[in-house]
């Protein structure tokens, strides 16, 4: 794989080194079903954690929450007005709120207890939005950003009552820190390329599980755009997926169009379970799948 500096590129040469065995001999039709947190949904395969569609379609933040309540699907939500979460919430979607790591912990708390109030299934952050690329720290929409230590992550997890999952991370370090502030998730992410040459998500998945020990969902994020690439994901320890970008060009056709993508990721995800002998999300097996070297 020949590197670029850019993270996305990486990530997706990534995705297509990983090779994929069959095994049809005793295979049956599979399940896509997962349950999260006590509840079930009919698919893996997520929405992200996006903010500000309206640039993309009016009402584009609503209309993405009810294609993924069409598709019985985990909502993700990053920034937003109260309202705009409340709106969200009203659509039905099972959502998670994920808040920015605001430099006035107040804030914090307040629009945890706001998620929370409002009806959303976890809360978390984002710990990798924190610094600006010239090494200061993050202004996100005239809003200042702060880095968060690990004691005042366990003070959020504490307050929130619901679980509380940690976006970015990308490294067993903030992966153990994670686990001591009692974190009930967390995604991997590099925050679509926030920092070049970022180790691909998928790549530091299996330190990051060796962190884990299978005691929380960790779940993964960037250049996820097929059943194929979330089966990778799952196949090699990820509870679930969360796809954005992908997702964003079809919301100016509304939740329909978005929802019949990710009910037809859902069907290749199927698909290519029934290939390799998987009958069920829980029964994934990380041997099916090889890393190219030719």
């Amino acid at each position: 794989m020949q590197l670029t500096s850019n993270s996305d590129k990486i990530t997706r040469d990534y995705f297509d080194s990983l090779l994929i065995e069959t095994r049809y001999l005793d295979a049956e039709l599979p399940s896509t079903e997962m349950t999260l947190f006590g509840e079930v949904f009919r698919t893996p395969i997520m929405t992200a954690a996006l903010s500000h569609l309206h640039n993309s379609a009016r009402n584009g933040m609503v209309i993405y929450a009810r294609a993924a309540a069409l598709s019985g699907a985990v909502h993700w939500v990053g920034m937003g007005s109260d309202q705009e979460l409340e709106d969200i919430v009203a659509t039905g979607a099972r959502t998670i709120k994920i808040i920015k790591p605001h430099a006035d912990n107040r804030e914090v708390f307040r629009k945890i207890d706001h998620a929370v109030k409002v009806g959303c299934m976890a809360v978390g952050m984002d710990i990798d939005h924190a610094f600006n690329s010239e090494g200061g720290y993050d202004n996100v929409f005239g809003l200042p950003m702060k880095a968060k230590s690990t004691e005042e992550l366990t003070d959020f997890v504490q307050a929130a009552g619901v679980p509380f999952i940690a976006k970015g991370v990308l490294s067993p370090h903030d992966a153990e820190r994670c686990m001591k502030a009692g974190c009930a998730g967390m995604v991997v992410s590099h925050h679509h390329g926030m920092i070049q040459y970022a180790v691909p998500p998928l790549m530091a998945l299996p330190d990051i599980l060796s962190v884990t020990g299978g005691e929380i969902p960790v779940f993964v994020d960037c250049g996820i755009e097929s059943g194929m690439d979330a089966y990778k994901c799952l196949a090699l320890g990820a509870k679930a997926v969360s796809v954005g970008r992908h997702l964003m060009p079809l919301l100016k056709e509304g939740e329909d169009a978005v929802s019949i993508r990710i009910n037809e990721m859902t069907a290749e995800l199927a698909g290519i379970m029934a290939r390799t002998g998987i009958p069920a999300l829980d029964k994934m097996d990380s041997t099916v799948i090889h890393r190219r070297n030719f």
